[in-house]
């Protein structure tokens, strides 16, 4: 358990307090490019870290993320008007550019150009780069440090797939999820195998013979390690021997190396989460995967609107259930904390100490880089099985718009007589 000053400490993440500034130390998505080009202003309003952001891209395909409010009359500058080089408030044609600088002010440099006003109307600004897809920020004091280019983010010959949820509970309820191997045999396949039948009127199968025989958790440079040793399998097998990690501070992989999924949990404020699943799907090695011009990014809703819990047949939206349903912040001080919560102890350790950090003026020593021999290609642990089945089931509604281009690199898989499976 925590104590409830604790588990506020952790779960408080807005400016100037402590878990806010050392999340602000990390890039974080905030969005995906998809999402700002499928927008008819180009443009997509956000909340991140309980700030009140404009993410946009001007016309020469740059993006950027910007204060939401215009320095001159508040106007929002989600519905301003995108142009070569900045973003343009709709209200009086004050222009801003990426790094927030006002550049343009079509009256006052009319009636007063000898004032340059503009260069005290600057609005906040936050560096940004574009990576596998989504646009990450970089929220914390200068100077940034390097974005991790993690091997599933920047894998060669590959398709990918993105998927966004909002939820409706603290970004730490998600993130402890990732040090819990159990959850999945009770969860996953119990609960979802109930789940499914109940859905679709057909009376569940009760009774569940016990899988996990053990769980193992290690810490390493860049996070924790979980372990998984169940019935009929051995240390040698790949959940115990390799596992698979947890990348501090809000980051899950998952899969292998030719098919895996990142999950980011990126706080919209306290008590909400705007959670990405990055699906990377790769290339059989001496075939090609189909080019994308931009990876195709959905959103889906939790909730439908009757306020009840939905798609829960799909393996991730249980996850997402089990998430929001402990409230919007757990509370972790009435926790009955058990033997297969090791790692979550470890992790809210792991949390503790580099809040500490942060808290004494400190840089996060865990994955926060400004040494140029970090900006390069990260390979990380995880599990070698080769892919299996022979179709694409999404592990989230929908379908991506990219689908066949998906099949077509788990058919490089087949044609090699090793088949695979998506999702």
């Amino acid at each position: 358990m925590l104590s409830i000053e604790d588990n506020k400490l952790l779960t408080e993440v807005g400016p100037g307090t402590p878990m806010g500034d050392l999340l602000r130390r990390y890039w974080q998505p905030v969005c995906a490019l998809d999402e700002i080009l499928q927008s008819p202003f180009r443009t997509k309003e956000l909340t991140i870290l309980g700030e009140d952001l404009v993410a946009f891209c001007d016309r020469s395909g740059r993006p950027g993320l910007v204060a939401r409010n215009c320095a001159h009359r508040r106007a929002s500058l989600a519905y301003g008007i995108v142009e070569e080089d900045g973003l343009r408030c709709v209200y009086h044609g004050w222009k801003f550019n990426q790094e927030g600088v006002c550049v343009d002010q079509p009256f006052e440099e009319t009636t007063h150009p000898e004032d340059n006003y503009a260069a005290k109307c600057a609005i906040l600004a936050y560096p940004v780069q574009e990576l596998a897809g989504l646009v990450w920020a970089y929220m914390g004091p200068a100077p940034a440090p390097i974005l991790p280019r993690w091997m599933p983010l920047v894998s060669d010959n590959s398709v990918r797939d993105i998927g966004i949820i909002e939820l409706p509970c603290s970004w730490l309820q998600c993130q402890e999820n990732t040090l819990d191997p159990v959850h999945t045999e009770w969860l996953h396949n119990y609960g979802g195998s109930y789940f499914r039948s109940v859905l679709n009127g057909e009376e569940p199968t009760l009774g569940h013979e016990r899988q996990h025989l053990k769980v193992g958790f290690d810490t390493f440079e860049y996070g924790m390690i979980k372990r998984r040793l169940t019935v009929g399998m051995t240390e040698e097998d790949e959940a115990w021997r390799h596992g698979h990690p947890m990348l501090f501070p809000n980051i899950l992989l998952s899969g292998n190396p030719y098919q895996n999924q990142m999950q980011f949990r990126v706080p919209i404020d306290n008590t909400r989460t705007r959670h990405f699943t990055v699906h990377t799907f790769r290339a059989a090695e001496g075939t090609d995967a189909p080019v994308q011009d931009v990876v195709p990014a959905r959103e889906f809703a939790l909730q439908n609107e009757k306020g009840e819990y939905q798609n829960l047949g799909v393996f991730f939206m249980q996850d997402y259930l089990v998430w929001a349903n402990q409230g919007h912040i757990a509370k972790r001080n009435l926790e009955k904390l058990g033997e297969s919560d090791r790692g979550v102890i470890m992790f809210r350790k792991q949390l503790m100490e580099q809040l500490q950090l942060v808290i004494n003026g400190k840089e996060p020593t865990i994955n926060v880089w400004h040494d140029a021999a970090m900006d390069r290609d990260i390979e990380l642990p995880i599990e070698h099985i080769r892919p299996r089945g022979s179709r694409y089931v999404p592990t989230e509604p929908g379908y991506s718009r990219d689908k066949e281009k998906i099949e077509a690199v788990m058919a490089t898989w087949q044609s090699l007589g090793q088949p695979v499976t998506a999702g």
